[in-house]
């Protein structure tokens, strides 16, 4: 009994930063519009948003060759026509 109220706290959770985040500030002209911008937000869930839960890491960071240097410029990188947002150190 236990284990189904937590699994269903994590749907509800992911449920809310879905729509609160994304699909709540975007107007979908149909099917094909709201699975680009699932799509969008779950590459951008896992591989770009740090998580308050997890120290403010990234849970599956996108592997890279060097590691970042504290003076290379950071930049800003945008999904969504900018709704999502996400900083990189640049290359």
């Amino acid at each position: 009994m236990q284990l189904t109220a937590l699994a269903n706290a994590h749907a509800e959770r992911w449920v809310r930063s879905i729509k609160e985040e994304c699909l709540s500030k975007l107007i979908l002209s149909g099917e094909k519009s709201l699975q680009r911008a699932v799509a969008n937000f779950l590459e951008h869930y896992h591989q770009e948003r740090n998580h308050q839960g997890k120290e403010n890491l990234l849970l599956f960071p996108a592997a890279t060759k060097s590691q970042p240097s504290p003076h290379r410029p950071i930049r800003c990188q945008e999904r969504l026509g900018g709704l999502l947002k996400y900083y990189r150190h640049a290359a």
